[in-house]
């Protein structure tokens, strides 16, 4: 996953590149170099910290089929209609 590039189209027309990288002690490290000719805009965006261990007892089922029972809708069309919301 680290290796992918993913390109969004801004609505100012520009192009939008996203790379990981890991923020520690005030330095943002990038998995990858970019090349630029000239200074650019970036947003950091931080994800919330992940347990390093999972259990089985993290997940449940039944909780989550419980959370849905009234869920009438489509996962995939969502996922759809989100993508093009974002163009």
């Amino acid at each position: 996953m680290s290796s992918l590039k993913n390109l969004y189209l801004c609505k100012n027309g520009n192009t939008m590149t996203t790379i990981n990288g890991t923020y520690y002690n005030g330095q943002l490290r990038l998995e990858r170099p970019i090349k630029t000719k000239k200074p650019v805009k970036v947003t950091v965006i931080f994800d919330e910290e992940v347990k390093t261990h999972l259990s089985l007892s993290d997940f449940s089922f039944l909780e989550t089929q419980d959370l849905l029972k009234d869920y009438k809708g489509s996962f995939s069309d969502e996922v759809i209609e989100e993508r093009r919301s974002a163009l």
